[in-house]
């Protein structure tokens, strides 16, 4: 090599060098002077910080969306936190009336009845779909599904389900799971054509009502006339555990704890809930609530649960944190609350009066009894539409 050359070749490495230590110095500076900025941590999203993350793991129901916090199974119903699909649906209050074989539409805004649905033969609730574009109005007796349009309010044709009592969804929307209760049965559904592709046999009276797990691998189901509650394996279609509750016990609503740790299960007969562990399938302890607890629901904001004591007019209120009741809410006149939601907001709790052929509007700040709509006879599991949730699944509306 010429010496020409070798002073070209000298010059550029020296240039490649000099290029390649500017690079790392600005690396560094970036490191160090001049960080990537972070959010303002007054408008993050509590659920998007780093210390309630929910972890993406194998633990996972494959094909769930997982929850948004890892120590609050409800925290997508936050007040207003919509789903796309939903934002359009108008605002109204469904009560299915069984001993009339029809569904009165409230306007929750006016509190004026606008419409009456003829369905099947004594409809029980009134289910939202998986995917969120369907209610689903539960004919037992009648052997169907009534579908309606939350985006019209108008009434599809039905579809023949055996003795639908109850109805609900795995949470990665592979199954509609029908409560057949009077032929001891759980039922697996598709979640759209409502085909039948798998049954299991309750081997108990009165299969009722139902909640997931937080990872949505099992869910446990109540029953009613033979003081049972069943673990049912979410993926493998199967019961894996039973527990016998003690003396005259008539189970009803089931609801997990946000921390997703406990099982709370509403006795009629006993007139309070009991608190389940999930692993080990185990009773804890009993929780005395009211005559006729029946209903269970979580506030918006996940801290109390809501407890509806049927036979004595009155809703109990539990708080998470402590375990303890702190209040009751005495509806006027008594009355018969029994199953129901909260509203988008959260502000109004609305339930049906069982007994008393009205629909309840309660103020959750007192418990103040807001409107007392006449209804049809019999009404059941009133649902409330549009809910906070990515996904329901199934019920009067329990949305994750």
């Amino acid at each position: 090599m010429n010496r020409p050359r070798m002073t070209h070749l000298l010059a550029a490495l020296l240039v490649l060098a000099a290029l390649a230590s500017a690079a790392a110095g600005c690396r560094t500076t970036a490191g160090t002077a001049h960080p990537t900025p972070t959010p303002n941590p007054d408008r993050a999203r509590p659920e998007a910080t780093a210390a309630h993350a929910a972890p993406h793991t194998s633990a996972w129901l494959p094909g769930m969306p997982p929850p948004l916090r890892a120590d609050d199974v409800w925290a997508a119903d936050r007040p207003g936190r919509l789903a796309p699909a939903v934002r359009k649906d108008p605002y109204r209050v469904y009560v299915p009336n069984t001993n009339s074989d029809t569904v009165t539409v409230i306007d929750p805004k006016t509190f004026k009845v606008i419409k009456t649905i003829p369905v099947g033969s004594q409809p029980q609730h009134v289910v939202p779909s998986w995917d969120l574009r369907t209610l689903w109005v539960n004919n037992d007796v009648g052997n169907s599904l009534t579908p309606i349009d939350p985006r019209t309010t108008k009434a599809g044709k039905p579809v023949p389900v055996d003795d639908p009592y109850n109805l609900y969804f795995t949470p990665d929307g592979r199954y509609a799971v029908v409560m057949a209760s009077l032929l001891h049965r759980i039922d697996f559904r598709d979640p759209h054509t409502m085909r039948l592709e798998h049954s299991i046999p309750a081997d108990c009276a009165g299969v009722n009502h139902a909640d997931f797990s937080a990872d949505g691998r099992y869910f446990v189901v109540s029953c009613e006339f033979s003081s049972e509650l069943l673990k049912v394996d979410t993926a493998g279609r199967r019961i894996v555990g039973r527990i016998e509750l003690p003396g005259d016990a008539k189970p009803q609503d089931v609801k997990l704890s946000p921390d997703g740790r406990t099982f709370y299960v509403a006795d009629m007969n006993a007139n309070g809930v009991w608190r389940v562990a999930g692993n080990p399938f185990r009773i804890r302890n009993f929780l005395p609530t009211g005559l006729g607890a029946h209903g269970l629901y979580v506030t918006r904001d996940s801290r109390r649960l809501l407890i509806t004591n049927r036979d004595e007019g009155s809703v109990s209120v539990l708080d998470f944190a402590t375990d303890r009741l702190v209040g009751k809410w005495r509806i006027p006149g008594g009355g018969s609350p029994d199953m129901g939601n909260l509203s988008p907001d959260g502000r109004i709790f609305w339930l049906s009066g069982r007994y008393d052929g009205v629909a309840y509007a309660l103020s959750t700040v007192n418990g103040a009894l807001l409107a007392r709509i006449d209804v049809g006879s019999g009404p059941h599991g009133l649902s409330v539409w549009p809910q906070p949730g990515r996904y329901s699944l199934g019920h009067t509306g329990v949305m994750r």
